[in-house]
C-alpha cells in the first residue's frame, strides 16, 4: 500500500464508516481556547524577551535560538488561522472570522483571500486539468519536454529547493500575499487590504516601542523559520514518488483525499507544533475537522491506520521529484526525461 492510500477509494466504492466523521467535526469552544492560550501567550512571552535581548546588546544568536521557537509557535498560530479558515475552530462564523484576521495579521496572510484559494486547493488537488491555484506548480513530464526553453527553465528556477525554501519564505509572506490576484474576489481584495493595514500597524506600533531595527532583527527570523517550515509542510502533503495526479474526469475527493495527502508521521512535540497537519489525509476528507480532533479521529478508525506514513527521512526524497510521469502515474526527478 503507497503513502496515504486506503482500500477503498472511489466514490462507488464509498465505504461506510465515512459518514461516521461527522461526529469529530463538531468544534469545541473550550479546546479552541485552550489552543489560543498555550499558543499566543508563549510567542507574545518570547517576543518580549527576544526585544530585551535585542535592546540590551545580548550576542545575537540568543536572539536567533528563541527566534527559531518563535518559528515553531507561529507554525501553529497559522495552524489556527488555518482551522478558522475552514469555519472548524470554533462553531460561530463570526468567531472563525474574526480569529481568522487576528491570527491572519500575525501570521502575514490575509484571510479571505488565503481562504478562498485554500478551498479551490482543496476541491482541485490532484486534479490535473485544473491546477494552478493554491498548490504546488507541478508539470507533467508531456508538458515539460514541449515547453519554450524559457518555462523549463523558469520551473526548473521554481523546483530549485535553494529559491524554493531559500527565498520562498521571503516571497510568499512578504511580496505574494501582500497582493490580490486575477482570481481574487471582491472579500479577498478586501482581506488583502486589511491585512496589510494590520500588519504595517503592527510594524509601525513595535517599530515604535523598540526600534524599526530591533523590529526587523526579530521579525524577519521568526518569519522565514514558520514559512520555511509552512512550505515545507505545505510541500511534502502532496509532492511524493506516489501521489495522485488523473484527468478531471477521472477525479474524485475521495481518491484525491486518500491517495493525494500523506500522513506525515512527525515526532510528538512537531506534531503538537504543527497542529496535526501531518494527518493529511483525514483532513482532506474532512476539511471540518479541527485540528485537535484529528488524533482521536485517527486512533478510532482502523482504516487509517493502514496508511503507510511518510516518514522525516523518505520525505527528503520528495526534494528530487519534479514531474509527474503519466505513464508510471507517479512523480520522478528530471533525469527521468533525459
Amino acid at each position: 500500500m503507497t503513502t496515504a492510500s486506503l482500500a477503498m477509494t472511489t466514490i462507488s466504492q464509498k465505504p461506510s464508516w465515512i459518514k461516521e466523521l461527522s461526529a469529530y467535526m463538531k468544534p469545541d469552544r473550550t479546546k479552541a481556547i485552550r489552543q489560543l492560550l498555550n499558543t499566543l501567550l508563549p510567542y507574545g512571552a518570547l517576543w518580549v524577551l527576544m526585544t530585551y535581548l535585542v535592546k540590551n546588546n545580548y550576542p545575537y544568536w540568543m536572539t536567533l535560538i528563541l527566534a527559531v521557537l518563535s518559528g515553531l509557535f507561529m507554525v501553529r498560530i497559522f495552524i489556527l488561522f488555518h482551522d478558522c479558515g475552514h469555519g472548524s475552530f470554533f462553531k460561530s462564523k463570526r468567531a472563525n472570522t474574526l480569529f481568522g484576521y487576528l491570527t491572519g495579521i500575525l501570521t502575514f496572510a490575509p484571510y479571505e483571500e488565503w481562504r478562498n484559494n485554500h478551498h479551490r486547493h482543496h476541491a482541485t488537488s490532484g486534479d490535473l486539468n485544473r491546477r494552478g491555484i493554491g498548490d504546488v506548480w507541478t508539470m507533467t513530464i508531456k508538458e515539460y519536454r514541449e515547453s519554450s526553453r524559457l518555462k523549463r527553465l523558469q520551473y526548473r528556477i521554481f523546483r530549485n529547493p535553494l529559491v524554493m525554501f531559500g527565498l520562498g519564505p521571503f516571497f510568499l509572506f512578504l511580496i505574494s500575499m501582500r497582493l490580490p490576484t486575477k482570481h481574487s474576489t471582491k472579500d479577498g481584495w478586501q482581506s488583502v487590504i486589511l491585512t496589510n493595514l494590520g500588519v504595517l500597524a503592527l510594524m509601525v506600533g513595535l517599530s515604535y516601542a523598540i526600534g524599526f531595527t530591533n523590529y526587523l532583527k526579530i521579525q524577519l527570523p521568526v518569519l522565514y523559520v514558520a514559512g520555511l517550515l509552512g512550505i515545507w509542510l505545505f510541500y511534502v502533503q502532496h509532492q511524493f514518488e506516489d501521489a495522485y495526479w488523473v484527468p478531471s474526469e477521472d477525479w474524485t475527493l475521495l481518491d484525491s483525499s486518500l491517495q493525494g495527502s500523506s500522513y506525515y508521521r512527525l515526532p510528538r512535540i512537531m506534531q503538537w507544533f504543527t497542529g496535526n497537519i501531518g494527518l493529511h489525509h483525514i483532513h482532506h476528507l474532512r476539511p471540518g475537522i479541527p485540528n485537535y480532533n484529528l488524533p482521536q479521529c485517527q486512533k478510532d478508525f482502523p482504516e487509517f491506520k493502514q496508511v503507510n506514513p511518510l516518514t522525516f527521512r523518505k520525505s527528503l526524497r520528495s526534494l528530487d521529484l519534479h514531474l509527474w510521469d503519466e505513464d508510471k502515474k507517479k512523480m520522478v526527478g528530471f533525469r527521468s526525461i533525459k
